[in-house]
């Protein structure tokens, strides 16, 4: 590594060799001339589905050229075991595993219904917001980017609100959106002078009588070609099942999940947790002694922290990296993460606040989380509120035991100390939002402390070891386009008559791009052999406390309790949206897992 980490925060043994084993395929990329020398007449492009799917059932036929042979010779032999797959007569390489979205069904991930569950279940669910107005307005400065409000219409969507107006669906809390437009707008420009061409994107959706949603429209927006202080054009986009309708729908929905996998890994992702992380782990060792009861307290939240953020920092989202090179803002990816920061805001990152403030929640005094959800059927939120609850009843109960007055908080340099740079100087650009919450009682304490762990836990679970299950498929999760709408009387145009998956595969992320961000996701989605996971402590010498060690033991019991109940709502045929036609069980926030891709599992720690 070539970036400085602190020797007491690098990576222990078996996850270094863990990392390192599954880090081999990553490599693709200084592997280009072999993987040129392996694809077909169109080596950027996959020619079909089957040609997808040949990543996951069998692997690139090795072929016999000098390039090959230098890699077989410089590669140590229980390295190259790890990426070569034998099949019948011949070597393969770089075979990954099935993902779990179409483990039942390849063809699911097609229908508008799945497009849809993956907005509440899936890797991104921290985007969707209930639709306050209709049609959506833009907070874009006008003086700057001109007219930037929606121009879908009453018309657009009546057609598939079983019955109901557009006001009364909106007034009914029957429609949510999916909006990347003001995110994404300010950068088109400069994003689509590189090889990519994407889109601003609106999405609507309507809930149903069943608690499950369906796209009803997809505007697709770019800058006025006069300038972008003349405003949007955009293009409304309604569902279709037949003709070259369907291919255009099909398509639209191919943008928004190009929007919605990048900024997931820039935004949800990256900045929301591995970023935000960074400065509260360095302030608690700056300022905290081991023996502090919130070191010990945190402390596992942040192993490994890091050590993966610098790695990333090296390999991942560094100029020229791997995340420039296959995912779709290019050379603009960090600038973008880091413009959108400076709208982070430390009060929203509890899970009840996020809710509330993107409108998929209302206060509910009568309910043990105090919150009734807006779809009920919402299963980051439901598994995510009891995970949630059970942290911050586990930090109420501890800190309560060195805490029993407010004044031995204000009185506790070392605390003061800790946060004042937390905001101050590791979030400095911040210092001066009046969200920050005080530290002066225990309710403030505990808060502050719940969230942080909420987001090196669940909250990090939740966007990352979904990511291969959902986006091992390329077609389900594309982290770039190359080309815009076909426009009619285009070949493309012509050839969505009578091949629309040959358009959407020219449109989406090409081989070498693929096989580059399906290796990382795989590695970003695998739980180490040495993983420790939420209410889990190395060492059950962690404290001498009586009281903080049999606090912990109830904190464990509790979510085992609630390892047991999301896998009785799993079951629950009736919940459309755990699980869906794809019959993949949403257990992303199921606390405890086995070393792997597994889909499910809380490590106490931001440590991949």
């Amino acid at each position: 590594m070539n970036i400085y980490v602190p020797r007491d925060e690098r990576f222990g043994h078996l996850k270094m060799s863990d990392f390192l084993g599954y880090t081999i395929k990553a490599v693709a990329k200084s592997l280009l001339p072999v993987l040129q020398a392996v694809f077909d007449k169109t080596p950027n492009t996959f020619d079909s589905y089957k040609d997808v799917l040949k990543l996951h059932e069998g692997g690139l036929p090795l072929p016999d050229i000098p390039q090959v042979q230098a890699l077989m010779q410089a590669i140590p032999l229980e390295m190259m075991k790890s990426i070569l797959t034998p099949t019948t007569g011949q070597r393969s390489f770089l075979k990954f595993p099935m993902p779990l979205i179409i483990h039942n069904d390849k063809w699911i991930w097609k229908t508008d219904e799945e497009f849809a569950r993956e907005m509440l279940a899936g890797v991104n669910p921290v985007v969707i917001e209930k639709l306050k107005e209709f049609p959506p307005t833009s907070n874009l400065d006008p003086t700057l980017f001109g007219e930037q409000n929606s121009t879908i219409t009453a018309e657009h969507i009546e057609k598939n609100l079983d019955g109901l107006t557009a006001e009364q669906a909106l007034n009914g809390s029957r429609l949510f959106m999916i909006n990347y437009h003001d995110t994404l707008m300010p950068y088109l420009s400069r994003i689509n002078s590189t090889s990519s061409k994407v889109y601003a994107t609106r999405t609507l959706l309507f809930l149903r009588d069943d608690d499950s949603l369906k796209p009803i429209a997809i505007e697709l927006s770019l800058p006025h070609p006069e300038g972008e202080q003349h405003g949007a054009v955009s293009t409304v986009y309604t569902p279709a099942d037949s003709g070259v309708e369907a291919a255009i729908w099909q398509l639209a929905k191919g943008f928004v999940a190009v929007n919605d996998y990048g900024v997931h890994q820039l935004i949800s992702h990256w900045m929301r947790t591995h970023a935000v992380m960074e400065p509260f782990v360095i302030s608690t060792n700056r300022h905290l002694s081991t023996l502090h009861p919130i070191n010990k307290l945190l402390v596992p939240h942040y192993r490994d922290t890091m050590n993966i953020n610098a790695l990333a920092r090296q390999a991942l989202v560094n100029a020229g990296g791997i995340i420039e090179f296959s995912v779709f803002p290019s050379k603009y990816a960090m600038e973008l993460s880091s413009v959108i920061y400076k709208s982070w805001s430390f009060a929203d990152q509890s899970l009840p606040a996020d809710l509330l403030k993107r409108g998929m929640a209302v206060e509910d005094p009568s309910s043990p989380t105090k919150l009734q959800l807006v779809i009920k059927d919402y299963p980051y939120a439901v598994d995510g509120l009891a995970i949630w609850s059970e942290i911050e009843s586990w930090v109420t109960e501890y800190c309560s035991i060195y805490y029993p007055d407010d004044s031995i908080i204000r009185n506790d340099a070392e605390l003061q100390s800790w946060w004042k740079e937390a905001v101050e100087v590791g979030h400095g650009d911040l210092k001066n939002k009046p969200w920050w919450p005080k530290l002066n009682s225990l309710p403030e304490l505990v808060h502050i402390c719940s969230t942080i762990i909420w987001i090196a836990s669940a909250m990090h679970a939740a966007v990352n070891f979904g990511q291969y299950p959902y986006g091992g498929y390329l077609p389900n999760r594309p982290s770039l386009s190359r080309q815009f709408m076909p426009e009619v009387g285009t070949a493309d145009y012509e050839l969505l008559k009578t091949n629309p998956d040959k358009v959407l595969l020219k449109t989406i992320t090409g081989q070498l791009q693929a096989i580059l961000e399906i290796s990382v996701i795989e590695i970003l989605s695998t739980h180490a052999s040495d993983e420790l996971y939420l209410g889990q402590r190395a060492s059950e010498e962690w404290t001498n406390n009586a009281k903080a060690l049999d606090a912990l033991k109830r904190f464990g019991s509790k979510l085992k309790e609630v390892e047991k109940r999301i896998a009785e709502l799993n079951k629950n045929k009736s919940l459309k949206n755990r699980g869906g036609s794809v019959k993949l069980d949403y257990e992303l926030l199921s606390p405890y897992s086995e070393q792997g891709l597994t889909a499910k599992g809380i490590p106490n720690s931001i440590s991949i």
